[in-house]
């Protein structure tokens, strides 16, 4: 009987250290930067790759340009560019503005920053990868969701997301320090002063919205910290979640059919 539990705990102890080695050089796939990294002050997209839903990794139409530090991403199709290395624990930031209006667009004009880009291309309903949406929708700018794509072998994503929030009047949930931990349930997360009962209509703004007016810059940073981030829009911190899986990954922008223009994208080593 010695033997045997000898045995068992023998064997219990390699799975448990397999299992070590496999998080360990999973972890170790993301890079944590030492140095501040400027992505977009390149000549070209190099340093990203491309995906759409049309076309995948291919740009006929030009969705995507950089020019002068700009980069623009056109309402021509769906999808993103991502950097080329995986990244954790990092401070990003970036400052985005709305381009030209289409004469069709009835809602909000529509983009985000998905943050720890896990697994294939298109993943998830052939346009997003497995990430954590930093929302910036019109008047939900901060607003947080889980995109659970696939993994590499084609079975779902285990993602997790938790945020402390309140209830507010109009029954969605609002991002508060000291309210519940609630986990990610399929609906979004939104930041702490979203306007109740939003009318999602083209250029309109919530009473209280951090960004910057149409027209104008609007400086975005997202702080991932293990499995914690925190969002700031205008230097106003406005949405927080934590337990979050996947905890790593690549920096996605968005193209959601709308143009928008990025520029001075910072991906910096956190503050001590």
């Amino acid at each position: 009987m010695f033997a045997v539990i000898n045995y068992i705990v023998w064997g219990s102890a390699i799975l448990l250290s397999f299992q070590m080695q496999i998080k360990t050089a999973v972890a170790e796939d993301a890079q944590t930067p030492i140095e501040l990294i400027r992505p977009l002050d390149q000549k070209d997209l190099a340093g990203f790759t491309k995906w759409l839903k049309k076309t995948n990794n291919k740009d006929p139409q030009k969705v995507f340009r950089l020019e002068n530090g700009v980069l623009r991403c056109g309402a021509e199709d769906f999808g993103y560019v991502a950097t080329l290395k995986p990244y954790k624990d990092y401070h990003l930031k970036v400052e985005y503005k709305w381009g030209e209006k289409n004469p069709n667009d009835k809602y909000v004009r529509n983009s985000g920053i998905l943050l720890h880009g896990t697994g294939p291309d298109g993943s998830e309903n052939g346009v997003w990868m497995t990430s954590i949406e930093c929302q910036l929708a019109q008047g939900c700018e901060g607003d947080l969701i889980l995109i659970k794509g696939k993994k590499q072998d084609g079975s779902q994503f285990p993602g997790t997301m938790a945020s402390n929030t309140i209830v507010a009047e109009d029954g969605k949930t609002r991002w508060k320090t000291e309210g519940k931990k609630t986990p990610f349930s399929g609906k979004q997360f939104w930041w702490s002063k979203h306007q109740a009962f939003f009318k999602e209509l083209i250029d309109t703004r919530g009473a209280n919205d951090a960004a910057s007016l149409l027209g104008e810059w609007t400086p975005v940073e997202c702080i991932c910290k293990g499995n914690r981030i925190s969002i700031k829009v205008n230097g106003q911190t406005v949405n927080e979640c934590y337990d979050v899986n996947p905890a790593s990954g690549k920096i996605l922008l968005q193209a959601e059919g709308f143009e928008i223009f990025f520029r001075n994208m910072e991906i910096r080593p956190l503050a001590n």
